[in-house]
């Protein structure tokens, strides 16, 4: 049974009514094909024009959405022999931060990923991906592994934001951050990133700052949260769908001010609806990203990825 966002009010009656038909034809009481097939055909049609039609804000609910797959669903299922590595070696193991060393389609990769957890327990385990300095300080070293060993680098990017708790600041949250950004500028090896969910602020762009940074179709990418946005702007979080319209957070908003290089289609009905098969749709954009930088030099890898991000804002871009 899916969880159903308020949008999908009208689908999740219809989709009610097939379930309750094919009940009773389990049953034995008559044959309903037919009529289940219609039905069928009306969900399909509603999912097509309520998805074709999101607003940003139901963008941002889809892109929250709990049963999207994860960091750790698109691991096991596109990296073979993935080995995680834990710690900063400063501070602590993070685990809202996960990443390590596996194939890639036949290709050692490094790959380092926000995890926000399936359930309630792996939920607050992993901080619901907000990560702490140890966090960003795991990913700088795994990144700098990769450089060492010329092996690619993935990152998948799900996070609300950096953790802002106390200790998390105490401990030099704003200088892990930066010097995360350094690292990924530094690196001489192919580096893709994939927005999958959420893109928050500079917990993201942490793990982001790559060759070829790709989003999913309904995932969002922001410097802040609608949420916090509407509480600075107007010190009323009920205005937070009218931030996620200003904010332009959308793939297809972000792909038309040059920010991001690709949007990856997901299944009528969103990531969550066919969790399968939007991973394996990532993994083929990936694959084709990675082929395309494996053609160039560590040096002008680097000086490429430096330059995309020194030219954004210009052209009339703010």
């Amino acid at each position: 049974m899916h969880n159903y966002l308020d949008f999908e009010k009208p689908i999740a009656e219809l989709e009610g009514k097939i379930e309750e038909l094919r009940h009773l034809s389990s049953d034995g009481q008559m044959n309903i094909a037919d009529e289940v097939g219609k039905m069928q055909a009306k969900v399909d049609k509603l999912l097509v024009t309520t998805y074709q039609k999101l607003t940003p804000w139901q963008k941002t609910q889809v892109a929250r959405h709990h049963d999207r797959p994860h960091a750790m669903d698109y691991i096991n299922s596109l990296i073979d022999d993935f080995t995680p590595l834990a710690g900063d070696r400063q501070f602590a193991e993070d685990p809202a931060v996960v990443g390590g060393m596996g194939r890639f389609r036949g290709q050692s990769v490094v790959v380092i990923g926000n995890e926000k957890g399936s359930d309630t327990v792996a939920r607050v385990r992993h901080n619901f991906g907000m990560a702490k300095p140890e966090g960003y300080r795991k990913a700088q070293r795994l990144m700098k592994l990769a450089d060492r060993f010329n092996l690619p680098v993935i990152t998948l990017v799900d996070t609300p934001g950096a953790y802002p708790g106390v200790e998390a600041e105490a401990r030099g949250q704003a200088e892990a951050i930066a010097r995360s950004i350094e690292v990924c500028f530094g690196i001489k090896v192919p580096f893709v990133s994939v927005v999958i969910g959420e893109g928050g602020s500079g917990g993201a762009i942490a793990l982001a700052a790559a060759n070829v940074v790709v989003m999913m179709e309904h995932s969002v990418y922001s410097v802040i949260s609608p949420e916090g946005c509407a509480s600075i702007l107007w010190r009323d979080g009920d205005m937070a769908e009218t931030a996620a319209g200003a904010l332009k957070l959308t793939a297809q908003d972000l792909a038309d001010l040059g920010v991001i290089d690709a949007i990856v289609a997901e299944p009528l009905g969103g990531a969550h609806r066919e969790r399968e098969q939007a991973i394996q749709s990532v993994g083929k954009e990936i694959d084709k990203q990675l082929a395309e930088l494996a053609a160039l030099p560590g040096d002008a890898l680097r000086s490429a990825r430096r330059e995309k991000f020194l030219k954004m804002g210009t052209n009339g871009l703010a």
